[in-house]
């Protein structure tokens, strides 16, 4: 029943001892300035004000030009209703586009005149770091072989004294969870001098910032700075410890954040996207440096924390009523930015320090299950944008996020008075008998010429980033050559666009949807993420974006009606709706991806020239894959494995003292059915996974399963009566 195998060197525990960190919860009503604390290096604090001034109020000047040359549009006639509403929508839409074409603009400069020499690392740090990585149902191969590659990086520089990690287990996944501690096992075998430490969180409340919260509160103490990853980050060595730098020189930091790049994408929609965001990434996150200055925001991943300042401004209160509005917030880091910047600590980007990296959806649908959560976390700070003391900086960036979402309803709102007020035109006769006496009716006219160059203009304020940055990229012979050279990346940002404009009014839709959705009650739930696979059967695809592809029908119908203007007008809104099915099992295909890459397309420097640590993660991924246990059976690794049970019972917490009274449902249901079971066999058929949970965090449960055999396989039994048969005859 147990194992013959040599018994791993057993570890006293998954956890070091506890350093405690108070966490006390923030109140979003009430804040002193005397509260906040005064800066070490005041001056810094003004650096960005001719930037933002750029920003903002070139795209202020930019918006009212285009709100005159809308206006300018419609006023050629009568000026009615549904007109006044197109200019409103169409301000609300252009003041957008035209923030992030300004701040494309700053970007686009700094980059060019802006050549950072990174500086030499230095021979010891004074403080230490803990690295801390928050997983959710993950494949632990993955996520272990990324730990072990920074870890290994890290000690390359000489400096791995300074650094402890961490695994943030929230896993809910019995078999995942067991696997995980085997991996944990595995890896300090194989790195014996390197701090590595693991805790799985039976109750995963409030979900990532829950989990990051846990750690500060029990283990924070021991660290002045701690990292934070997500379950696809991969960080160098030299970025980490340069992070640590940074921190420890300036008093100020509360929050550093890097510029995670994409990598190892190879589904269609992720290539495209690990395209855009190489080539037009480092052009936004400078311009969002510049003017952000230290008044910056948090992404919650690849960034450095000064760990008491964050225990001590940025503990999350819980909101009142229920989700979606209510509960736990959701889009936690923008709120812990805006906190501690509050308290009076510089928040800011290090946009070309390097060495950041992370993962993407592998599809659209996959995307869009992912931002249906986002969506829920940023429409719900316009219940955190009132709070008391918070910087100007910190509420513009809460109104770019709630902004980023509601601009879908908006621009599709802007469509449809569009073709409502062609439709008035051509179809609808004038009402000659108003309430308001006039010789003529209010009849809807338009400057066609003008409305036409208003158009172009939009398109070249929306496309202009994109521009900047293939330009930067051409300009930079690094990036140049290792994108197949100025032809092909050219022609791979030419595809991105392509591709980006057909899936454009898809996204427009399903984000319309959620926004329409969230505001009429409806919770999303936590799933973890697909991080490889982009195959997602035809028959879900087809159910997901039929009634796109219903709307784009009907759309090019009605506008054939109306105008064959508006057919071209329209064009690329109605293309990516009626192709929405096809257009969206593409974007999960393997191969279609993969042809691009073998022609030079859609290519990236650190895909024609992986960096060390990504060749490293990714080998290690492999082999873990292939001599691990992510498939494993966690029950029967427990059953069969006595080294392991050992150590499993070591790594669980000591149990805690329950009311009276109090019954924990899923752990009496497992009692009963391992009471009735007459072997192992049994008990993996019978238990749920909440059952097999409460079981493998029992250790008198965990010993009841032991006791239980092995059932005989069938072809045994057969065998042994056949022979008993025998002898009996």
């Amino acid at each position: 029943m147990d194992s013959v195998t040599e018994p791993p060197a057993l570890a006293s525990s998954a956890t070091p001892p506890e350093a405690p960190l108070a966490m006390p919860v923030q109140s979003l009503t009430r804040f002193s300035r005397k509260e906040r604390r005064p800066w070490a290096a005041p001056l810094l604090a003004y650096r960005p004000w001719a930037a933002r001034l750029f920003v903002f109020g070139g795209a202020l000047a930019l918006t009212l030009y285009g709100a005159y040359q809308m206006y300018r549009v419609v006023e050629v006639g009568v000026i009615t209703l549904l007109e006044w509403v197109l200019v409103v929508l169409f301000v609300a839409n252009f003041s957008w586009i035209a923030v992030a074409f300004t701040s494309g603009i700053l970007g686009f400069v700094w980059l060019l005149f802006r050549t950072p020499v990174p500086g030499l690392l230095p021979k010891s740090l004074a403080k230490k770091t803990a690295v801390v990585m928050p997983i959710y149902n993950e494949a632990p191969a993955r996520v272990f072989a990324a730990v072990q590659a920074i870890c290994e990086d890290v000690e390359a520089t000489g400096l791995g004294e300074a650094f402890d990690y961490f695994f943030l287990s929230d896993t809910t996944d019995p078999d995942i969870w067991i696997a995980e501690e085997r991996a944990l096992v595995a890896i300090r075998q194989r790195m014996p001098e390197a701090r590595l430490y693991y805790r799985h969180r039976r109750r995963n409340t409030s979900r990532k910032a829950g989990n990051i919260a846990d750690f500060v509160t029990r283990w924070g103490g021991a660290y002045e700075h701690m990292v934070v990853l997500d379950a696809d980050s991969l960080m160098t060595g030299d970025s980490i410890v340069r992070l640590a730098v940074a921190m420890e020189a300036d008093a100020d930091a509360g929050i550093i954040q890097t510029l995670p790049l994409i990598i190892n994408r190879n589904t269609l929609f992720a290539r495209v996207q690990q395209f855009a965001a190489r080539i037009a990434g480092p052009v936004v996150a400078a311009g969002l440096s510049a003017w952000m200055g230290r008044d910056g925001n948090y992404w919650g991943h690849n960034a450095i924390i000064r760990t008491d300042a964050f225990a001590a401004h940025c503990g999350l209160p819980d909101l009142r009523g229920r989700p979606p509005f209510g509960g736990h917030i959701l889009s936690h880091d923008f709120v812990e930015a805006a906190l501690i910047r509050r308290a009076g600590y510089a928040v800011y980007m290090l946009p070309t320090l390097g060495g950041s990296y992370e993962e993407s959806p592998p599809s659209l649908i996959d995307l869009a299950a992912r931002d249906r959560r986002w969506c829920q976390g940023n429409l719900q700070h316009l219940r955190i944008l009132p709070t008391k003391g918070l910087i100007l900086a910190s509420r513009q960036h809460f109104a770019n996020g709630i902004m980023g979402y509601l601009a879908s309803p908006l621009w599709m709102a802007q469509l449809l008075v569009g073709i409502a007020l062609v439709l008035q035109t051509s179809y609808i006769r004038p009402e000659y008998f108003t309430a308001d006496f006039s010789l003529f009716p209010a009849w809807p006219r338009f400057d066609a010429a003008r409305a036409l160059q208003l158009f172009e203009l939009t398109m070249g304020v929306l496309l202009a980033p994109k521009f900047f940055g293939l330009v930067a990229a051409l300009i930079d012979r690094r990036t140049r050559v290792a994108c197949g050279g100025a032809i092909r990346l050219i022609l791979s940002a030419l595809l991105e666009t392509i591709m980006s404009a057909f899936l454009a009014p898809i996204m427009m839709l399903i984000q319309s949807g959620s926004v329409v959705q969230i505001l009429s009650g409806r919770d999303t739930g936590w799933n973890p993420q697909r991080r490889d696979d982009g195959s997602i059967p035809f028959r879900s695809i087809v159910r997901r974006h039929r009634t796109h592809m219903a709307l784009g029908v009907l759309t090019l119908f009605a506008s054939m009606l109306i105008s064959p203007s508006l057919v071209a007008w329209m064009s690329p809104t109605i293309a990516g709706l009626i192709l929405a099915i096809p257009l969206s099992w593409a974007s999960g295909q393997l191969w279609i991806g993969v042809a691009l890459r073998r022609v030079g397309l859609l290519t990236t420097p650190e895909e024609t020239a992986p960096p060390a640590i990504v060749q490293r993660a990714n080998a290690l991924s492999i082999e873990l894959a292939r001599t691990g246990h992510d498939g494993d059976d966690g029950l029967r690794a427990i059953h069969d494995d006595a080294a392991f049970r050992v150590q499993h019972e070591l790594f669980l917490p000591s149990a805690a003292r329950r009311r009276r009274g109090e019954v924990d449902v899923e752990e009496a249901v497992a009692t009963a059915k391992l009471n009735d079971a007459k072997s192992l066999e049994e008990v993996i058929g019978w238990l749920k996974p909440k059952e097999r949970m409460a079981l493998l965090n029992d250790r008198a449960l965990i010993s009841l399963l032991v006791r239980l055999p092995t059932a005989v396989p069938q072809p045994e039994k057969e065998a042994k009566t056949e022979t008993m048969a025998a002898l009996n005859a």
